[in-house]
């Protein structure tokens, strides 16, 4: 798992030059045309490229195997990505609206539509094809920076959509407000888009627990070896990037031996990492006819 997770980077890679590629496209439609549409477009594409630069230093950063001073990996260095993108989303939204109530303001008349439409076409193009990509691998991977970037993108697609459809609207009306309007509501879109990635990352960076479709696996698999003198109790998960972490309390009758409460630690810690991986499972053993065992039920054991 380690070993792929080096080669994310590429995805990293052809984020960047799909986002240099779009922006060329952009910034030569608003040249030709003055929309204001198409400014606040090729904007959003230049927060993607940025994006995709952190991407890539973040994702070199957490396939870096774990250290004396990161003992559990450097996965969580994900979410600062998501968590930056985001806010860098917000940042464009601000821009775009500003823009936008200024051509309000001050209209300015559209030319070479034709022209126009069609780099945004292209472009809208090139972004989804590219998003398509790194949610795949994003998923497959559990990366939460390539899924981050690849929501970007699509974000990124609906926009040209929209800025599309807002010049059409002034090519067919006459109506130049249609351009900023639809600027406004793009704006809108990527605060959502926005504000959904920072959350994200605030979650993770909070050591969330496991989705409740992957905790209902590890209790499945602590059911089954669970008997009238095998319990098990303090069930603690927790998400870092795409490593998990769990942490059990396992009770057995204490006349058994070391080697067989050892032996099914063992089998327990195995069939967890063959239903969830890539995880790691911190067990602890403990005597069920002794009280003190059911004192750490809690989250919290204060004595």
């Amino acid at each position: 798992m380690m070993a792929e997770r080096r080669y994310l980077t590429r995805y990293a890679w052809l984020s960047i030059g799909t986002a240099v590629f779009t922006i060329g496209l952009k910034a030569a439609a608003y040249w030709l045309t003055g929309s204001v549409g198409l400014l606040s477009d090729a904007l959003e594409s230049g927060v993607n490229l940025v994006a995709a630069v952190l991407a890539l230093i973040t994702l070199t950063i957490a396939a870096l195997p774990p250290d004396e001073g990161h003992a559990y990996g450097h996965a969580k260095a994900e979410y600062f990505s998501s968590g930056a993108e985001g806010a860098l989303i917000l940042i464009a939204a601000l821009t775009i609206a500003y823009t936008a109530v200024r051509r309000m303001i001050f209209p300015e008349p559209i030319e070479q539509v034709g022209i126009g439409l069609a780099v945004s076409v292209v472009a809208a193009l090139s972004n989804w094809a590219t998003a398509r990509v790194l949610l795949q691998a994003g998923r497959r991977q559990r990366s939460v920076t390539l899924t981050a970037n690849a929501q970007h993108l699509m974000t990124d697609v609906w926009t040209s959509g929209g800025v599309v459809v807002g010049v059409g609207l002034v090519a067919l009306t006459g109506w130049e407000i249609f351009d900023p309007i639809i600027a406004l509501a793009v704006a809108g879109q990527i605060v959502y888009s926005g504000v959904k990635l920072v959350r994200q990352a605030v979650l993770g960076l909070m050591d969330t627990a496991l989705p409740a479709d992957e905790l209902a696996k590890v209790m499945a698999v602590l059911e089954k070896y669970r008997t009238p003198e095998i319990q098990y109790h303090a069930l603690r998960t927790r998400q870092s990037g795409a490593h998990r972490f769990v942490s059990v309390h396992i009770q057995v009758p204490g006349a058994w031996s070391v080697l067989e409460g050892h032996t099914l630690l063992e089998q327990i810690d195995k069939d967890l990492r063959q239903t969830i991986p890539p995880v790691s499972v911190f067990t602890h053993l403990e005597p069920i006819e002794d009280p003190v065992s059911w004192e750490d039920i809690d989250l919290y054991r204060e004595n």
